[in-house]
């Protein structure tokens, strides 16, 4: 996914790592146990309810804090690119206190790694990497920039439209075929953090769930026509059969199979 180079999951015991860099910025969760390490020659541990942020290009080691080990997940995220969530005017902050205690960054952190584990949600995966990149730049730099893309506050479209209209406009036109948040960002001219939180505030749901929820009613019609759950999970827009049942299980309360045979009501008339 675009601004993710790596995502890696491990569970450590006895290993050590020693000192070295990365050329891109790792974020870092502990869900069990914690870890010690040194980055720019000062101490920090990682317990459970931390978010750690290690710049590029600084060098830093890491041990398990206790002989139980622990278990992580981490990204590591573009330095580059339309939605790199950070950049190199940041690595000054991260440097002088990359453990962020921050439930809600942690939160987010791990509704990102559990959306790019599931294959067709890339678009909720890129919503949740532009609010994960916001929280950690309102840590490492409290006040908002100005100017450009990334400080468009108006929540206005090219046109009079705001950007949210303009954004389920471009959702309407593209349910099968689906468009990217960087696509997206750059046809409103918004920030992709920006252009999430204004959808939500507009429509009271999430871009990403707007969009399922656009697929989930175009199967059931096609269901309700007769066809196979396989075929209109492609050509409603989703990954394969399985992202269509988890979806569509999660709107209207039973599988897609389930739903074909049983001949519920006409859409319209079924609540």
């Amino acid at each position: 996914m675009p601004g993710v180079v790596e995502v890696f999951h491990a569970h450590y015991t006895e290993y050590a790592y020693p000192m070295h860099v990365h050329d891109v910025w790792t974020l870092l969760i502990v869900d069990d146990g914690a870890v010690r390490y040194e980055l720019d020659r000062h101490e920090h541990g990682t317990p459970h309810d931390t978010v750690s942020l290690l710049p590029p290009f600084v060098p830093h080691n890491g041990a398990p804090v206790t002989e139980r080990g622990f278990r992580k997940r981490v990204l590591y995220l573009d330095p580059d690119g339309p939605l790199a969530a950070l950049d190199a005017s940041l690595v000054g902050a991260a440097v002088d206190g990359p453990d962020l205690r921050d439930p809600v960054l942690r939160r987010r952190v791990g509704q990102l790694h559990a959306a790019l584990a599931r294959p067709g949600d890339e678009w909720e995966a890129e919503s949740r990497l532009a609010l994960v990149g916001e929280r950690l730049r309102g840590h490492l730099r409290p006040t908002p920039t100005s100017g450009g893309a990334a400080g468009r506050t108006s929540g206005t479209a090219p046109g009079g439209r705001t950007v949210a209209h303009r954004l389920r406009e471009l959702l309407d036109e593209r349910v099968a075929d689906g468009i990217t948040l960087e696509e997206a960002a750059g046809t409103v001219q918004a920030h992709p953090a920006h252009l999430v939180r204004a959808f939500g505030a507009a429509f009271g749901i999430a871009p990403h769930q707007y969009l399922m929820s656009r697929r989930v009613e175009r199967a059931r019609r096609l269901l309700l026509e007769g066809m196979r759950p396989s075929e209109a999970a492609a050509v409603a827009g989703f990954y394969d059969q399985a992202h269509l049942t988890r979806h569509f299980r999660r709107w209207v309360g039973v599988t897609p199979g389930r739903y074909r045979n049983g001949r519920p009501p006409r859409l319209g008339s079924d609540g």
